[in-house]
């Protein structure tokens, strides 16, 4: 398991219904926090709050390109803790 992964952090971000359809969008492209939005029927700093827990839990990236602020899906995290997980088998 990574060092880095933070088990509290991590549950926490994907213990949400919202964040887990952010992920799941992301899966699919990198998205504009604006893109993300019209995805849901909540406000902008809603969305804003939603991917701040999911870049906390390093389950995102987010990365400035011109005025927008574009998130992708950091599969790494995901990886670590599935390897986690596995050490239970």
């Amino acid at each position: 398991m990574s060092k880095y992964l933070n088990m509290n952090e991590l549950f926490k971000a994907l213990n949400d219904e919202t964040r887990r359809e952010i992920l799941n969008n992301l899966k699919r492209q990198d998205m504009s926090a604006g893109d993300i939005a019209e995805l849901f029927n909540i406000s902008k700093p809603s969305i804003s709050h939603h991917l701040d827990i999911l870049k906390k839990a390093d389950l995102v990236r987010s990365e400035k390109k011109g005025q927008f602020v574009v998130y992708s899906l950091n599969t790494t995290i995901m990886d670590d803790l599935l390897q986690w997980i596995l050490t239970f088998k």
